[in-house]
């Protein structure tokens, strides 16, 4: 994929919509491309957060280590981001991201996604929305994990 494509492809991500392409043109050229077999973990629950992951193809599963073992409280694919949480919040990563397919990512570094989120406020807006969503399902699934426990 050239840069090009991966700008174009930034584009799409509504956290990254507004910003103008050259910017996501440095975004794209400081990112690492990473692939990923079916299986292989990109990190795991209680890791330290040093980077988000923006999905180019592909799809993760989100899994949480509950007492009943593990759960998967989501599945995310093309245009999402994943591991922003622990890297905005300075905590532990809180689930283990693992592909449940052939996986490419682009790897956005803590200091690089801070600084995009400086530049542009409505990142940051777009971030919270996000996190707002995500924690309606897993409370959801949380909640039918104990009924169906």
């Amino acid at each position: 994929m050239s840069l090009q494509e991966e700008v174009e492809l930034l584009r799409k991500i509504p956290l990254f919509s507004k910003i103008e392409p050259a910017k996501l043109k440095l975004l794209a050229f400081t990112s690492e491309r990473l692939t990923y077999a079916d299986g292989d973990v990109l990190f795991e629950q209680g890791d330290a957060g040093d980077a988000a992951y923006i999905i180019i193809g592909g799809a993760v599963d989100v899994v949480v280590n509950t007492p009943g073992g593990p759960l998967v409280v989501a599945t995310l694919s093309q245009n999402e981001i994943v591991g922003e949480i622990a890297i905005l919040c300075d905590v532990p990563r809180t689930a283990t991201v693992k592909a449940n397919c052939e996986l490419t990512t682009l790897r956005i570094t803590k200091d690089l996604f801070f600084s995009l989120v400086i530049e542009f406020p409505q990142i940051a807006v777009e971030i919270m929305r996000e996190l707002a969503h995500r924690l309606e399902v897993t409370t959801n699934k949380l909640r039918e994990a104990v009924a169906n426990a």
